[in-house]
């Protein structure tokens, strides 16, 4: 930063210094933790017999709080990752099971952006369409802060719900399912090329909410990327460019994914278990009737407080896939 020149280009200056701050954060973290240790070191020192009660009780809730932070800490050591330390764009896909899957989807999208008001983070929804009776058919949220990426990585899959369906007069119960992606929200400088010509975009007015000028004009955007097939979108900005802006960003990220999944047989078998958006490859199953469980079918995590999790209550879900990951990946190196 005191290097001549640094600050003559203000965004990209910026945008180093957004990369350097997650990094300056751990380790200002790591030495007050550091620190902190070293005094109840000095106060576990004192005899017993010298100590009133309420110094073992002060003594005890340190204890605890340090091992609280660091636990945190070691978990963020585990989003080593190019892009975890940044933010995420999350997209929800409703999947098998008609209208109460598009309600599943919408609930998903919910419980999310819950999530991210619990950590702290921002949170923009990029774009929706409407199902014609209920919920969703897609969503995408971008959720900006640090490791919003890292943690979200553990989302990546089919989300199984069961419950007895709003939408059946008959009372049955139903299983819905609906899929979530995660990519990384780059930085506009990442290097990647994109030839134009093999790009189709196409423009269309923008449905459900979003008010008269969204509605009323060809602001939205969609591009698909024809040598891979990729398709992305985005409606909730109020003009066309800003939103052909977006989507390219959005694709940016997607042929980045692609790229690391060709190098990276983990994150390449991570999308590859996403596969159908139907029963048999749900990572999690939210289960609502006959009885109440979340369950996470890969590190058997349960949490018999489904409205909770509905709320955004899933870190403990993120936390325990995140260290089992680790561990794997610490028996195969």
């Amino acid at each position: 930063m005191s290097e001549p020149g640094f600050w003559d280009d203000q965004e990209h200056a910026q945008q180093l210094l957004g990369r350097l701050k997650p990094a300056k954060a751990a380790c200002e973290a790591f030495d007050r933790l550091s620190s902190d240790l070293d005094d109840v070191e000095l106060l576990a020192d004192v005899p017993e017999s010298e100590m009133q009660e309420s110094d073992l009780r002060e003594l005890e809730g340190m204890v605890a709080e340090l091992e609280e932070r660091h636990s945190d800490l070691e978990l963020r050591t585990l989003l080593s990752g190019p892009f975890d330390a940044g933010g995420a764009v999350l997209t929800v896909q409703a999947g098998a099971g008609g209208t109460d899957a598009s309600d599943w989807a919408e609930m998903l999208l919910r419980m999310y952006a819950r999530w991210a008001e619990r950590m702290g983070y921002r949170q923009k929804l990029l774009e929706a369409l409407e199902h014609e009776e209920a919920g969703i058919k897609h969503a995408t949220l971008r959720i900006s802060g640090p490791y919003a990426f890292g943690y979200l990585t553990a989302e990546i899959g089919v989300h199984r719900l069961v419950r007895i369906s709003p939408f059946d007069a008959a009372g049955r119960r139903q299983t819905s399912f609906a899929a979530v992606d995660v990519i990384p929200d780059i930085e506009d400088d990442v290097p990647i090329e994109i030839n134009e010509k093999d790009l189709k975009i196409d423009t269309y007015k923008a449905g459900g909410k979003g008010g008269q000028h969204v509605n009323k004009t060809e602001s939205a955007v969609r591009i698909t990327h024809l040598p891979t097939g990729t398709v992305v979108q985005c409606q909730n900005e109020r003009s066309q460019h800003k939103n052909r802006a977006q989507a390219l960003k959005i694709l940016k990220a997607r042929l980045i994914q692609l790229q690391e999944a060709e190098r990276n047989k983990e994150l390449r078998s991570l999308y590859d278990t996403k596969g159908q958006i139907a029963w048999g490859n749900q990572i999690r199953s939210y289960v609502l009737a006959p009885y109440t469980l979340v369950k996470d079918h890969r590190t058997n995590l349960e949490n018999g407080n489904v409205q909770a999790v509905l709320d955004g209550d899933i870190q403990p879900f993120i936390e325990a896939y995140l260290r089992m990951r680790a561990r794997q990946g610490q028996k195969t190196s």
